[in-house]
């Protein structure tokens, strides 16, 4: 007789519900349960304990309400961020951040897809489930983002050519997939480029290797998503039906559609996926 199979465990993974719940990230609730400071109804939790909202968890001495435990909708929003806001939930110095501006949120919170540094703006997406989140920013996700970066100082081709071909950072080598001119007069020149990860400053580091000092830099673009004029800075916005079924096809979490033109228009904006400078 073949046996019958186990029926799944109720519930969900410990770490995974408390990350959702807005306890911290997936990491910081694992350390935590790793180091004991994390209960379930009055055992010490592992690593790997699926809990359902019935349950009692601790955490240190604070209990966890029963509410915070329920699967909550996923949201996902799009931001344009504004120079001078930082990519944190708590600032020392009191300076803005770009949470104070998102919608106020009860039983889970918002996690950001990546960073932007404080004299950096453009497109942020954020979103509550945890899951999907760190998908976004995996680097075997390969997911493209594409910036509008004005640079200053004497551009030449052999520079061109070395970002595209690659530079070595400190922390490993480096290229553009996409570097392409869209305006600009002297030595203050606009390009389009495309990375493929998120590694801090990368876009600025690169044009560093090659003696250029970038002084403006804007997100326009993640993965399919667009940052367009009916954004403005320091506004938020949900996902369009379409726009969600987009970004879960590129982490491979649907269907992927078929595909679609897309283009941008206006200043310091190139069209997407155009060739790299020629050899």
């Amino acid at each position: 007789m073949k046996n019958k199979p186990q029926p799944a465990e109720p519930g969900e993974r410990l770490q995974k519900v408390l990350a959702n719940a807005g306890f911290g990230s997936r990491r910081e609730i694992e350390r935590q349960i790793e180091a004991g400071e994390v209960s379930v109804n009055g055992q010490t939790a592992k690593l790997g304990d699926r809990v359902t909202p019935a349950d009692t968890i601790y955490i240190g001495r604070t209990r966890v309400g029963a509410w915070r435990l329920k699967k909550q909708e996923t949201q996902v929003i799009l931001y344009n961020k504004p120079e001078g806001e930082l990519v944190t939930r708590d600032d020392p110095g009191g300076r803005p951040t770009v949470f104070a501006r998102l919608p106020k949120l009860v039983g889970s919170r918002w996690i950001a897809v990546g960073r932007l540094d404080i004299n950096t703006s453009g497109l942020m997406i954020f979103t509550t489930d945890g899951e999907l989140a760190n998908k976004l920013m995996h680097p075997s996700q390969q997911i493209e983002r594409e910036y509008a970066v004005r640079v200053n100082g004497e551009v030449t081709s052999e520079k061109l050519q070395q970002l595209v071909k690659g530079v070595e950072l400190d922390d490993g080598p480096a290229r553009f997939e996409d570097l392409v001119e869209s305006g600009g007069e002297g030595r203050n020149r606009w390009f389009h480029v495309v990375i493929m990860e998120g590694r801090n400053r990368e876009v600025r580091r690169l044009w560093e290797a090659v003696d250029l000092k970038v002084n403006r830099l804007k997100r326009v673009r993640f993965g399919p998503l667009f940052l367009d004029s009916s954004l403005a800075v320091g506004r938020h916005r949900q996902l369009t039906e379409q726009e969600l079924s987009d970004l879960l096809s590129a982490t491979g979490a649907a269907p992927k559609p078929a595909a679609k033109k897309r283009g941008h228009s206006g200043k310091g904006k190139a069209p997407r996926r155009k060739a790299a400078p020629k050899r």
